[in-house]
């Protein structure tokens, strides 16, 4: 396995923890991580993990709660309705109560 390939699966094991009804960030999970200049690599883990049912894409949005991948889901509402049966309010693209809602593994998986 890649650098690139274990740094996606890692990734992809700290999106699973995202507890439903919270949302994170590209770059809280690049901090975690190790690699705190990392978001846009965890951006391209993201692209296609929303086809694997096991990862709550929809839970990673940009540091400002933009709803930024909605693109790469199969349709582009896809991931504000997921969040909304969460519980969770979008408005505009963006998450509502961002800072409230934001999980950090950092913080949180002590």
């Amino acid at each position: 396995m890649s650098n690139k390939e274990s740094f996606f699966q890692d990734v992809y094991e700290v999106v699973k923890l995202i507890p439903s009804g919270r949302v994170t960030s590209y770059g809280v999970i690049a901090a975690y991580l190790g690699s705190p200049r990392g978001a846009r690599m965890v951006g391209w883990a993201m692209n296609n993990a929303h086809t694997d049912p096991s990862i709550p894409a929809h839970r990673v949005v940009n540091r400002q709660g933009l709803l930024t991948g909605k693109g790469h889901f199969s349709d582009p509402n896809e991931m504000q309705r997921l969040l909304e049966a969460e519980g969770i309010r979008v408005e505009n693209d963006q998450v509502k109560e961002f800072k409230k809602l934001l999980w950090d593994p950092s913080e949180e998986l002590l």
